[in-house]
């Protein structure tokens, strides 16, 4: 079951869930509202090979913002450290961003029990849009598990306090 933005508020206050900075006014009726952070990585208009680790640039925005064009992808992360030992989270864009044409969390929405850090967002729009720091970009819901919890999360990506880049490469070096 999805947890009340009530709720939300009760369990960051008795430390069940991180949301590190939390701003109250950022809950809503089923989540709370994160923010894009001060950095984004652009990838190089090459070929992204799987099994290769991809060139990229990274962007510093500042008030005046940074211009994403279609059909580049683009990593940002959340200003607010998120998680749970004792929730799934789920990180999914706003209404209010994506009827602007910006799209987020592209195929990462999933965050295991356990998974605390700085999320990195994926972004892709479908018309040239001004991104700024600090913006209110995604909403975060958490959601209650049924079972215990037997396989702890121990992931690649644990602990980054930057956007960062896919590690599937390593993967497919050992795949033979």
């Amino acid at each position: 079951m999805i947890l009340t933005g009530n709720e939300i508020i009760r369990e960051v206050e008795n430390r069940r869930i991180c949301i590190s900075p939390f701003l109250k006014e950022n809950v809503n009726p089923n989540s709370y509202n994160y923010r894009l952070d001060e950095a984004i990585l652009e990838f190089e208009p090459d070929l992204i090979d799987a099994k290769r680790k991809p060139k990229y640039k990274k962007i510093k925005l500042t008030e005046k913002g940074y211009c994403l064009q279609p059909g580049k992808l683009y990593l940002g992360n959340t200003v607010e450290k998120i998680g749970s030992d004792n929730y799934v989270t789920q990180l999914i864009g706003r209404s209010s961003v994506g009827r602007l044409g910006l799209f987020l969390q592209i195929t990462a929405s999933l965050g295991h029990v356990g998974s605390k850090h700085k999320w990195t967002l994926e972004l892709t729009c479908i018309q040239p849009i001004i991104v700024y720091p600090y913006m209110k970009i995604g909403q975060v819901s958490f959601w209650s598990m049924q079972g215990s919890k037997e396989i702890a999360y121990i992931g690649k990506y644990q602990g980054y306090n930057e956007p960062h880049i896919s590690e599937f490469y390593h993967e497919l070096d050992k795949t033979k």
